[in-house]
């Protein structure tokens, strides 16, 4: 099923100072790999942000109708360039104690908006 809108997802870092200057360097402008970028936008994401506070991450997507999670990560599991982003993110993220198991971003659930207050 296709989504429209907002995503924001949560996902934890190892606890290793080291580590983490390694994740934000494979983050800074120009650092990401084109093939990486491309499959993003592929998949309907317009716009991604991740934040960081610690060792927690929140990622925040804007996506298109055309964003449907389930074929993401079909294409992702079946593009080399993609795998081996993973993996090297797998060195150093970790699952939040909410994940499901062998999960890795966590979606989070919105509980509030301004908007939607008098």
């Amino acid at each position: 099923m296709a989504d429209f809108g907002r995503h924001v997802l949560l996902l934890g870092l190892v606890d290793d100072d080291a580590a983490i200057a390694r994740y934000e360097a494979w983050h800074e402008a120009d650092a990401l790999p084109p093939a990486i970028g491309r499959s993003i936008r592929a998949a309907g994401i317009v716009a991604m942000e991740i934040y960081r506070a610690g060792t927690r991450l929140a990622m925040v997507m804007e996506t298109t109708g055309a964003f449907d999670p389930a074929v993401k990560a079909a294409a992702d599991a079946a593009d080399p360039d993609v795998q081996a982003w993973e993996t090297l993110m797998a060195s150093v993220q970790r699952p939040i104690p909410a994940a499901e198991l062998g999960g890795k971003w966590t979606a989070a659930t919105r509980i509030f908006s301004l908007a939607e207050q008098p």
